[in-house]
């Protein structure tokens, strides 16, 4: 069966056929994750790995055990399938997430059994129904679909062991560091092809050089490319290149002697030594001074490094990735860059698809921060309207997965403050996530700069003092929106102003019709 190979064509398919021989509304197929390590029922989560019938964020969904009752009871209900009563009060984690034209629609009958793969437990198979007693009579041909489930399991489990990944075949598109492994949530064909490459260039001890947008990702790149090679058991550090004050950048990499320089009443190791044996992680490299580029060049080349005050040259064995989001190619031919350091940094360049690339991911990257706001406000459910949904898709997102992070961790506290929840369930609509259409939304302040009519800013001391001060205002708003491409929400919240009172100073101004 050559799905066997491929995990994220098998599950879907399992469920197709799962839908249409047993009479649920939705299905799904969870693969759970001991964090902790315990292998205690109740311990780590519950990842999606294929749904039928649910929303599209539910994908994204990371389900707690001890923060879903049903759930954790599945987990604990050892080899036996477990159905509840149409009256059952424990909440049931789907509820509102069965999409309808009109409405999202409730849970009323629900059945779950788990999964074992060689006596340990592997995840569950979840059916859900509409109406009371769908599953009456049913409970042998749900057990084999489940037998089949964990057969397959079983299966690729041993492949990936042959093959000798340690069973990195079945492990899916996770969120952000949860233990000491994880991924990117996405299943476009970007986000596809970058994992690929990424695992396969994580075996190697190539220097990486992470590029992207703000707010793509490269961070958990960079710890994927760390968790996949064989440096995984040694220390992953993190430097954050751009809050490195110029003064203390060298000691900061390379380390310093006592009496190097005042302030120094010990020895000191620097970053460079801390990774020995790991991976070294510089993040916005492009912010690091010239004079700090070329005293990294050597350890670049062979591994040599020398702490700040001393004569001794220490050899460290250490993997660097870099990340930045700036044109690096760019900077060397304006000077702020060495050409040098540049091409030892981009050995292997590996460039992050922005989240507008990435078709549905939003979708599924909504639904990981979806139920981390639903568990921080204490709801039964937090879901997306159609409408939300529809929006989302066609916003471009110019700040990614961090800018919709906020639009989501905002538009829930917005909705909880502006109405109480339907039975525990609170539904974003596009006006809570800034999404709406007309004066003031988010999609539609969205225009990039080469559209805007901006007129051309004059020497400022020949003008009146009004007319100075009204132009001033002008280049600023220029500037700003140049900086966050056009968006005008954005240029907004850096300017310390609220959307709608900038809308009305740039039609003042003459830059907005």
């Amino acid at each position: 069966m050559q799905a066997l190979d491929d995990p994220a064509r098998l599950w879907p398919l399992l469920l197709d056929l799962t839908a249409r021989h047993l009479p649920c509304d939705a299905c799904a197929l969870l693969r759970r994750d001991d964090r902790a390590g315990t292998g205690q029922a109740g311990a780590g989560l519950l990842v999606p790995l294929a749904t039928r019938g649910l929303s599209p964020d539910t994908l994204g969904r990371r389900f707690e055990l001890d923060e879903h009752p049903r759930l954790k009871a599945i987990a604990e209900a050892g080899d036996g399938l477990l159905r509840f009563p149409a009256g059952c009060e424990l909440p049931d984690p789907y509820d509102g997430l069965i999409p309808d034209l009109r409405q999202r629609l409730h849970v009323h009958d629900c059945v779950g059994v788990p999964l074992s793969v060689d006596g340990r437990p592997w995840g569950m198979l979840t059916l859900d129904a509409l109406n009371e007693g769908r599953f009456e009579g049913w409970e042998g041909a749900i057990a084999a679909w489940a037998r089949l489930a964990a057969d397959l399991a079983a299966a690729m489990e041993r492949r990936a062991a042959l093959a000798g990944d340690g069973g990195t075949a079945l492990r899916i598109i996770d969120d952000p560091p949860q233990g000491p492994d994880f991924d990117p949530i996405g299943a476009s064909p970007a986000m596809a092809s970058l994992l690929t490459e990424i695992d396969t260039v994580a075996v190697s001890d190539l220097v990486v050089l992470v590029l992207g947008e703000t707010g793509v990702g490269k961070e958990l790149v960079a710890r994927r490319l760390h968790a996949h090679s064989p440096r995984a058991a040694g220390p992953l550090v993190h430097v954050n290149c751009a809050a490195l004050p110029d003064a203390l950048v060298e000691s900061e990499l390379f380390g310093h002697v006592r009496g190097a320089f005042s302030g120094a009443v010990a020895d000191r190791r620097g970053k460079f030594e801390l990774a020995d044996g790991g991976t070294l992680f510089l993040d916005e490299v492009g912010e690091l001074p010239l004079a700090a580029q070329a005293k990294m060049l050597r350890a670049l080349q062979n591994g040599e490094i020398q702490r700040i005050g001393s004569d001794r040259h220490i050899t460290v064995d250490v993997r660097v990735i870099a990340a930045t989001n700036r044109d690096l190619a760019a900077e060397v031919r304006e000077g702020r860059f060495r050409a040098d350091v540049y091409h030892r940094l981009s050995v292997y360049p590996l460039r992050v698809p922005p989240l507008r690339d990435r078709g549905t991911d939003v979708l599924r990257l909504a639904g990981l921060f979806l139920e981390r706001n639903r568990a921080r406000l204490g709801l039964r459910n937090l879901r997306l309207s159609v409408a939300a949904e529809r929006r989302m898709l066609a916003y471009p997102w110019p700040g990614n997965v961090r800018e919709l992070e906020h639009a989501i961790g905002r538009g829930a506290i917005r909705a909880r403050v502006a109405r109480p929840p339907d039975g525990g369930v609170l539904t974003l609509t596009p006006a809570d996530l800034g999404l709406e259409e007309g004066e003031g939304s988010t999609v539609a302040a969205t225009v990039p700069v080469r559209q805007l009519r901006l007129p051309e800013v004059p020497d400022l001391s020949e003008l009146p003092l009004r007319d100075a001060v009204e132009d001033l205002e002008r280049r600023m708003i220029r500037e700003h929106l140049e900086r966050h491409d056009g968006n005008w929400a954005q240029a907004a919240r850096s300017l310390g102003l609220d959307r709608s009172n900038l809308f009305r100073l740039a039609r003042r101004l003459g830059l907005r019709e």
